[in-house]
Parts: structure tokens; C-alpha cells; sequence
């Protein structure tokens, strides 16, 4: 009988994300439980070594780090998501790491404390996008007609801007036609859609609020 899968959470955490998409486009059965990463358990520092979600949890033992996870399930389960062809696999890898790039320079925008490092953070996140939009065949997905973990990573990074969408106007995105088509085409794909609860956008915007940042500054006139 194969382990009971539980995928250790937070319900902002885009790593997470990542997991629950590879899991669902597979068919597998897992548990997922939410930890609080501003208080976090005695348990959960015990099997995650970095103090991060997602951790899985096969039978009794613990796997850490998205990108392994997802590795591990490219190896155990069925319905593969990467490319058959070696070299192209080892450049979706490429991209899924351009990804966490991607994530890192998000994190930087909405902790920017004024509006000139907001400005640099939004510049630097432009200059990434331009680089994808130059890639992407967005066919509906990244690579053309079949759905990838390099998809199952980017569902995640154009959620965020979905509430971003609603403080500002950026620039970010804007003019990538490519982009664009596959940002709505990864909305709409049942497994992108339920990785997140119905009240990510009110949490995220809750999230925002507590930065004490540049964008919160700009969210809080937007509710004024």
C-alpha cells in the first residue's frame, strides 16, 4: 500500500502552490496541513531543516525544497510533467529555477520601503518578464499544447499580480502578448485555480498591509 502523502502549508507560500498543482495535474491523494511560519511548531522545525514550507511527508519521511518535491513526484507517480526529450527537461529545469528568481524579485517589490527601490525592484521584474515573453509559446502553455511543472510554477507568480493589478499599474507585464495569454490560461486551469483557498487575495492583501512598505503605503490610499 503506498504512504499517505501530507504536504505541509502555508496559504501564502508559492512554493506550496507549486506542490498542490504537480499534485492535482497528477491524481494523487495527499493531506495538506497549514502551519502558521510566524509561530512555528515544534514538529515542523523538526522536519523541515530550513524552517520552510512545503515539506512532504511520505509515511515517515520528510522531504523538503519545492524543486525536490516535484522531483520526487516526476519520479514516483504517474502523468509525467516534464519533457520526455533530456535536454529539453534539463531546460525546463532551467526555467523553473528562473522562476524562483522570478519569486525572489517579487519579494523584493513588495518589501521595497520607498518608492525608489519600488521603482528599481518593478524595473528589474520588467527586464525578467521581457526575458520570458521572448520564450514562452504560451500555445496555451509554456511550452506549446502540453501542461509542464514549468507552468505549475509560473501559476503561482501571476497570482501575485492579480492583486497587484489592483493597487497600481506597474508596468510590469504590460505589452507581452504572450504573457498575457498564458497568464489567462493558467487562470483557468482547475489545478492553478484551487491551490490557494478562496481568501488568498483578502490574506495577501493582509500580508501587504503588514510590510510597512512602499506598496502597502499605495494599498492603503487605494482603501482610503
Amino acid at each position: 500500500m503506498p504512504a499517505c502523502l501530507k504536504l505541509i502549508s502555508h496559504k501564502l507560500c508559492p512554493y506550496v502552490q507549486r506542490a498542490v498543482i504537480a499534485l492535482t495535474e497528477k491524481g494523487v491523494p495527499f493531506e495538506r496541513i497549514d502551519v502558521d511560519l510566524a509561530n512555528k511548531p515544534d514538529w515542523f522545525l523538526k522536519i523541515s531543516p530550513l524552517g520552510k514550507t512545503p515539506v512532504l511527508q511520505v509515511g515517515d519521511a520528510a522531504i523538503f525544497e519545492s524543486a525536490v518535491i516535484l522531483e520526487y513526484l516526476e519520479e514516483t507517480e504517474p502523468k509525467p510533467l516534464h519533457p520526455a526529450d533530456p535536454l529539453r527537461r534539463a531546460e525546463h529545469r532551467g526555467w523553473i529555477e528562473f522562476g524562483s528568481a522570478v519569486l525572489n524579485d517579487i519579494a523584493g517589490l513588495y518589501s521595497a520601503p520607498d518608492e525608489a527601490s519600488f521603482k528599481a525592484k518593478a524595473a528589474q521584474l520588467e527586464a525578467r518578464f521581457a526575458r520570458l515573453e521572448a520564450r514562452v509559446a504560451a500555445s496555451p502553455w509554456f511550452d506549446g499544447e502540453a501542461f509542464s511543472l514549468v507552468d505549475a510554477v509560473f501559476g503561482p507568480v501571476f497570482r501575485y499580480f492579480d492583486v497587484f493589478d489592483g493597487i497600481g499599474d506597474f508596468g510590469i507585464l504590460s505589452q507581452k502578448p504572450k504573457l498575457a495569454r498564458w497568464r489567462t490560461s493558467l487562470a483557468s486551469r482547475p489545478s492553478v485555480r484551487t491551490a490557494v483557498s478562496s481568501d488568498y487575495p483578502a490574506l495577501l492583501r493582509d500580508f501587504l498591509k503588514r510590510r510597512n512598505s512602499w506598496i502597502s503605503q499605495l494599498q492603503a490610499q487605494i482603501a482610503a
